[in-house]
């Protein structure tokens, strides 16, 4: 039986690999400065700190560079005797993003991201819902930090061109891929859908790979 160590190792030993490539520079986990400067005074499980994101350099078939979070799915509330393959694994899901140029800026998007979904699956938003396909939600800012990027909001689409889903032992997971978007594109998915939004920037070159200096595309 698949001890938690097993879950977690097959996970970023295989699985991502499998995917996504070799890792570039480690992991870079979440800490306890994110959650009490971007989240104020939250009280802390140990164990989300072991949480972070994986950076993946182009590959022979990918000219982008993939960031992805690794915890979400980590089986930290169940013993091995209780894993069911057909429910979630923990929060069951983990964020994806690309971009076309090595960078520190989606690390720390999807470092604040996993912070964010962690509190409101435990209950620190109220009845704020989970993240999932199709929301959105504010970047805290440009997405890169810079003065220059209009990109200030994410949205959460499912992808298509890598396995939207995966299975461990503990149980499944969903990839939740993340998009920088501008004012007027999150505009335009709150009056039609986000998949309407998705749909319109894959045709013009702006998804699945984030652009954090791009314009925003006519709607």
């Amino acid at each position: 039986m698949s001890s938690l160590e097993k879950v977690w190792e097959y996970r970023e030993e295989q699985l991502y690999p499998r995917l996504f490539g070799q890792p570039g520079r480690g992991i870079f986990p979440l800490d306890l400065e994110l959650f009490s400067e971007v989240f104020g005074n939250q009280a802390v499980d140990p164990r989300w700190l072991h949480l972070g994101v994986f950076e993946f350099p182009p590959t022979n078939t990918r000219n982008s560079w993939l960031y992805v979070t690794s915890g979400g799915s980590t089986p930290w509330e169940l013993a091995p005797i209780d894993y069911n393959p057909v429910e979630y694994s923990w929060l069951g899901v983990e964020f994806v993003m690309e971009v076309y140029e090595q960078a520190d800026w989606p690390i720390q998007v999807l470092r604040r991201l996993l912070a964010y979904h962690v509190l409101v699956c435990h209950g620190r938003f109220g009845d704020m819902a989970p993240l999932d396909y199709g929301h959105r939600v504010p970047a805290g800012g440009a997405i890169d930090g810079s003065d220059d990027s209009k990109l200030r909001f994410l949205a959460i689409a499912k992808p298509n061109h890598y396995d939207a889903s995966a299975q461990l032992d503990s149980g499944r997971f969903d990839f939740l891929h993340v998009v920088g978007i501008s004012e007027s594109e999150r505009d335009f998915a709150k009056s039609t859908s986000t998949e309407a939004l998705i749909t319109a920037l894959h045709l013009h070159k702006a998804y699945p790979v984030t652009a954090s200096k791009r314009a925003p595309i006519p709607l």
